[in-house]
């Protein structure tokens, strides 16, 4: 099996999360709680589906990501940008994603 993390977009501000250990929402993807196995992915899936109930996210998705030397590298390039930001300067605050980690 693939290992997954749970992602999603704040519903206050469209910003791209994942969750975390202790049940939060984070903005950083290598702070994500990677389910190892069908049962935690299955948990991660209801976890998600109470958290858009409750409109505390939007978008929500399991994606499968890998493990390397402690660093979590999503497979998509969609989630690869969705975890540096965008591809191209933006706006103030907003830095363009790392290109070697969303290079394919």
């Amino acid at each position: 099996m693939v290992d997954k993390v749970l992602t999603a977009n704040r519903l206050t501000d469209g910003v791209a999360v994942w969750l975390n250990a202790n049940g939060e929402w984070v903005t950083s993807l290598q702070d994500a709680l990677i389910a190892r196995h069908a049962e935690a992915v299955t948990a991660l899936e209801e976890i998600g589906k109470a958290a858009f109930a409750d409109n505390k996210v939007v978008d929500v998705n399991v994606i499968e990501v890998k493990e390397t030397d402690g660093v979590i590298w999503p497979l998509r390039l969609r989630e690869r940008i969705r975890a540096q930001g965008p591809t191209m300067e933006y706006a103030p605050g907003y830095q363009p994603a790392d290109p070697a980690f969303i290079a394919v």
